[in-house]
């Protein structure tokens, strides 16, 4: 049996795997970028790289219990309430726990003894175990006329999002240098964030999602049939030292 070893990680504003969208063009500002590990992080590793536009990753879902996987799940696309082969899905309970994912090559960085790949929008967790680097090959990799099944069209955002008050300060002191935070926030709750079996409901119940380094509070709530995130607060999650 191979005994596979990470050959780089990934950095991403997404500090939990709640929010993180389901493909990585869902959420435009949502970018990363991937660090080599020893001894791969050396710049003969990608040598000709540069010349590719889009990569696929090959990750682990190292959040997810690895016991607890199951023969059939319930995407999200079809509300969590119809079951399918694991198979036929991209669940994040596998009976081995990989991921692939197809992302936009920026740029490459080699300087200081790191060798970084700046990437367009991800999908993963801060942190993900990156076990494979592959070029996207257009002419092979790509299928116009493949059939999705229930996942044939992009999903279009579910949710309204609004801002408090304070929410929107917090927002524009932010944007002074982390530019458009709003935009992200925005996009990633779109999504709707919550469980599937959780949508549609409305409640007084206050979410939290990480963030980069913040924990942005917010709240469902209904306005005639549409539903609305109300973004209440965003705290600076970062501990001050303590003197």
């Amino acid at each position: 049996m191979l005994n596979l070893k990470p050959v780089a990680v990934i950095h991403t504003p997404y500090q939990e795997k709640f929010a993180v969208p389901r493909q990585p063009n869902l959420v435009q500002d949502g970018t990363g970028v991937v660090e080599l590990l020893p001894p791969y992080n050396v710049p003969e590793t990608v040598r000709g790289l540069e010349q590719f536009s889009h990569l696929w990753l090959i990750f682990q879902f190292d959040k997810i219990a690895q016991d607890k996987w199951q023969p059939t799940v319930r995407p999200p696309r079809l509300g969590g309430n119809q079951r399918v082969g694991v198979f036929a899905s991209r669940s994040t309970h596998r009976p081995n726990p990989l991921g692939l994912s197809k992302v936009e090559l920026r740029k490459i960085e080699c300087s200081q003894g790191k060798v970084l790949l700046h990437l367009g929008a991800v999908d993963l967790v801060n942190g993900t175990p990156i076990f494979d680097i592959k070029p996207y090959i257009a002419y092979a990799d790509s299928e116009p006329r493949a059939i999705s099944g229930f996942a044939q069209q992009k999903p279009s955002a579910l949710l309204q999002v609004k801002f408090s008050p304070n929410a929107q300060t917090a927002v524009q002191k932010i944007e002074t240098f982390q530019p458009h935070f709003g935009r992200f926030i925005t996009e990633v709750l779109q999504q709707d964030p919550r469980p599937a079996y959780q949508q549609g409901q409305v409640s007084d119940r206050i979410y939290g999602v990480h963030l980069i380094n913040y924990n942005v509070k917010f709240q469902i709530t209904e306005k005639e049939i549409v539903e609305v995130v109300e973004v209440v607060e965003i705290e600076n999650v970062i501990k001050k030292p303590v003197n």
